[in-house]
């Protein structure tokens, strides 16, 4: 690719699939070719502990590091991004995160760390993907005013939906007043269960309310008690249950994410990409 694209995937409902996600795009993005980094912008950890690595908090670099060089104006450590025996790079996060976001509200440009951390390492990938923490706060609005274009992972539920309004209005915020390139790509809809009359209702109406404005991407993730072992497994669904309904659907989400890009910037695929 001519350029990376940096995609945030955010939603400020919780167990909404926004790690399994960043795992399973970013891997099937790479299975593709594509160069990957995967971002985990998360306190928590979540998307460090399902790349593996179970005791985030002993790690002695991590996402604070990196933003606090760049707040010193110092280089990036460049040993703090650890590559996965899956093909994707991580740069991971632990509990120090919690202090980075309270320090930043005392920081001048401060909406600006995370984009400075990721304008210095973006030429070495086509894509880098953000797992952003579920909430609308500094970490996030980092997270949006460095990415390209954002990503909304949502159950087809009333609590999961009923929150969408807030986070478009955010994005058309940032899009308006900070990051005039910030675009949404779309809503992709996770953990879906269509034997449930329920659930078939609320994506019928999710698709004819936002549909017209947003895209609801065709791929939807089916519910998977195998997707949810991953995580544990510290692996993606693709070397969990390759064979998997679930696997199937992350591989044909990618190729949806890459005629985007595809389209935007109409110009030919590369030739190394498989």
């Amino acid at each position: 690719m001519e350029k990376c694209k940096v995609i945030a995937i955010t939603n400020q409902k919780g167990g909404v699939g926004k790690t399994t996600t960043t795992v399973n795009l970013g891997v099937a993005l790479t299975n593709q070719g594509y160069r990957v980094l995967l971002v985990d912008a998360d306190p928590q950890g979540s998307l460090t502990v399902s790349l593996g690595i179970h005791n985030p908090d002993e790690l002695e670099e991590s996402l604070a590091t990196v933003m606090q060089a760049a707040i010193d104006d110092r280089a990036m450590p460049t040993e703090v991004i650890i590559s996965h025996t899956e093909g994707v790079d991580l740069l991971p996060s632990n509990i120090e995160l919690s202090g980075m976001e309270t320090a930043l509200f005392n920081i001048m440009n401060r909406e600006y760390v995370l984009k400075c951390c990721i304008d210095s390492i973006r030429e070495n990938y086509d894509y880098i993907l953000v797992d952003c923490m579920p909430s609308l706060g500094l970490m996030t609005l980092n997270a949006l005013v460095a990415a390209d274009s954002v990503i909304i992972p949502s159950q087809p539920s009333f609590l999961s939906t009923k929150g969408l309004r807030l986070l478009l209005r955010t994005c058309s915020k940032v899009q308006r007043q900070i990051n005039r390139k910030l675009h949404i790509d779309g809503i992709l809809l996770t953990m879906v269960d269509n034997r449930t009359i329920n659930a078939k209702s609320i994506i019928a109406s999710l698709r004819s309310s936002v549909g017209e404005q947003i895209r609801v991407f065709d791929t939807e993730i089916p519910f998977s008690v195998r997707a949810a072992e991953c995580s544990v497994a510290g692996e993606s669904i693709f070397k969990h249950d390759k064979n998997g309904k679930v696997a199937a659907a992350y591989e044909k989400f990618s190729k949806e994410v890459i005629e985007i890009e595809e389209h935007t910037k109409d110009r030919p695929r590369p030739e190394w990409v498989r």
